[in-house]
């Protein structure tokens, strides 16, 4: 008795999303962006093939996540080389500076987080300022 070479199994068939589970995914990959980029980058890997919405808008909040995390390391570097600075020379004031500047850049990527995941909740597209467009 010879066994044949088993054939492959197909994986299964992508089900594309609804239209209002399409908007809501491509909401949620906006709103997650005030957690960080972990929610983007898993809704964008999951959903794209299953919605047009999702696809565009998960990218658009995943090049934002990106880009935000970009520049608070360089705020971060650029903080941790003014506190040195400044203890070295003892202008105290300058010491919080740079965590106040990470605070209020966090402040900024939570708003404009609500407002790409309000805008594509109503129907609409967000694009976020000044995001460099990393994933195509």
């Amino acid at each position: 008795m010879t066994v044949g070479t088993p054939q492959p199994v197909a994986p299964p068939p992508v089900t594309p999303l609804a239209p209002t589970e399409d908007r809501q995914w491509a909401s949620f990959a906006h709103f997650g962006g005030i957690l960080g980029i972990l929610p983007s980058l898993v809704i964008f890997l999951i959903f794209k093939d299953r919605g047009a919405i999702t696809r565009q808008e998960s990218k658009e909040a995943l090049n934002w996540q990106i880009t935000f995390a970009i520049v608070v390391l360089v705020f971060q570097a650029v903080s941790a080389l003014i506190t040195g600075i400044a203890i070295a020379t003892g202008a105290y004031a300058l010491v919080g500076l740079g965590g106040w500047i990470v605070f209020l850049l966090y402040i900024a990527n939570v708003i404009f987080s609500i407002i790409g995941g309000i805008t594509v909740n109503r129907g609409g597209s967000y694009r976020y300022p000044l995001a460099i467009r990393l994933v195509t």
